[in-house]
């Protein structure tokens, strides 16, 4: 699949000689280890800052008395807006520039504005905040997929990056289990100080200090990328998700997942407490730990099974996706239509599981079709769409529906609401199969005529 051979251990274990290898020995295994896992730990915030506000939704409802349409901008398109649109000029800098200060500096920013929600006094007050943590935290995902590439031969991405995005389920479970801890002993405002004052005071100033800027494009068979041509514009970028039909597919494939993914880590918490009467202890006991091990799962296991079946077919960054999409529909419903919360939440790991598959192999075909001068940005472009269809449209499209169906179903509209997500999984699923047919001629294509 790659001019790079094989490396043997996901976090820097010792590896064949390779064109890229003995450019990055100097490095040494203990540095991209370093790298890998303090990248994992600030994207692992990234994600409790986000998830902190859907598992508080309830008290912050008592006293501001919110709609769920206020809610889904809120978690949804107000995080999304900006985090989307301030993605791209992020990564443009991250090819331009030191990628490692870039993300500390992100880190500290989005952090200040998550310790601002704590203080937010009205509706308009937490959104303005929300937009300060979404521009954040626009400078961290994208900056970091770049560093790891260069930190890892192609065939050992999907691994390395379903590791570190791992970081998401494991912040939903940090975020819920701290979330539910906060909510009963020291609120939900000291929550999001303490949170914010973790990102800034200690993990960004970390990151600085123990992780080393990786030469672009040293891990490639083609060897590090000369200084002269740092980065392609922006028009470029974009021209590589036309021209390649994969990249095309991906990233229809990758929004419509998103909605669904995003939809349901941002309800779940809500219909088990209003829906299904679960208590808010109960949440922090059983959803928290439920979440973060199934969402990891998914993640991980998206990008180990596309790295151990991309050496058969590269067409595996499809279809293992795709299958995931075909088993969340029906498993999904049926934890949707019981009635008990402990029934919900049993029948929910299976749907927690299969709707992350995605996201590792997603992100990894794109550091493999795209050259190492443009794939921050390339990687901005695709979670344009994670993150504007996703993100801005799952909530807000579950809240509006909820809301409009709620006088004549109470506490049972948000059921349904979420039962209209599965037709964009559906649609997800019929994106990842047309993927399969492309994906083994682009990849062939990209390594035999380079960036052209």
């Amino acid at each position: 699949m790659t001019d790079t051979a094989v490396q043997t251990g996901a976090a820097g274990a010792p590896e064949s000689a390779t064109p890229g290898a003995s450019a990055a020995a100097s490095l040494g295994a203990a540095h991209r280890t370093v790298a890998l896992w303090m990248l994992f730990a600030i994207g692992t915030l990234n994600f409790v800052d986000r998830q902190l506000l859907s598992v508080l939704v309830e008290p912050i409802r008592a006293e501001m008395a919110f709609s769920d349409t206020q809610f889904g901008l809120l978690t949804g398109l107000s995080f999304a807006l900006f985090y989307a649109l301030m993605g791209v000029p992020f990564a443009m800098a991250a090819d331009r520039w030191h990628r490692v200060r870039l993300i500390a500096a992100a880190c500290a920013v989005w952090s200040v504005f998550t310790a601002a929600c704590g203080l937010a006094g009205n509706f308009a007050q937490l959104a303005l905040a929300r937009f300060g943590v979404g521009v954040g935290e626009a400078g961290g995902t994208a900056p970091s997929l770049s560093v790891l590439a260069d930190y890892y031969p192609p065939d050992r991405r999907p691994l390395v990056i379903g590791i570190f995005t791992a970081n998401g389920p494991f912040g939903v479970f940090l975020g819920a289990a701290f979330g539910g801890w906060a909510a009963a002993t020291i609120g939900w405002r000291g929550a999001f100080i303490a949170i914010g004052a973790i990102g800034a005071l200690v993990a960004a100033p970390l990151l600085v200090m123990l992780v080393r800027e990786p030469a672009r494009g040293q891990m490639d068979a083609r060897g590090p990328v000369a200084a002269p041509q740092a980065a392609l514009p922006m028009g470029a970028s974009f021209a590589l998700f036309l021209r390649r039909r994969s990249l095309r597919m991906l990233a229809i494939a990758s929004g419509l997942s998103a909605f669904v993914s995003y939809g349901m880590l941002n309800w779940i918490p809500a219909f088990l407490m209003r829906t299904q009467g679960m208590p808010l202890s109960a949440l922090a006991t059983w959803f928290a730990p439920a979440a973060g091990i199934t969402f990891g799962l998914g993640i991980w296991g998206g990008g180990a099974l596309v790295n151990w079946a991309a050496r058969r077919s590269p067409a595996a960054y499809a279809l293992v996706p795709c299958a995931a999409t075909l088993v969340l529909i029906p498993s999904f419903a049926a934890a949707l239509l019981v009635d008990s919360w402990q029934w919900s939440l049993a029948l929910m790991l299976v749907p927690m599981v299969a709707c992350t598959i995605y996201v590792a192999p997603a992100l990894a075909l794109v550091q493999n079709l795209t050259p190492p001068r443009a794939r921050a940005t390339a990687s901005a472009i695709l979670l344009l769409m994670f993150n504007l269809v996703g993100l801005g449209g799952g909530p807000l499209v579950i809240g509006m529906i909820s809301d409009a169906i709620a006088p004549a179903h109470g506490a049972e509209s948000l059921r349904y609401a979420l039962l209209c997500t599965l037709p964009a999984a559906a649609l997800a699923a019929i994106a990842q199969f047309r993927m399969a047919r492309v994906v083994s001629a682009d990849m062939h294509g990209y390594h035999t005529d380079g960036e052209a």
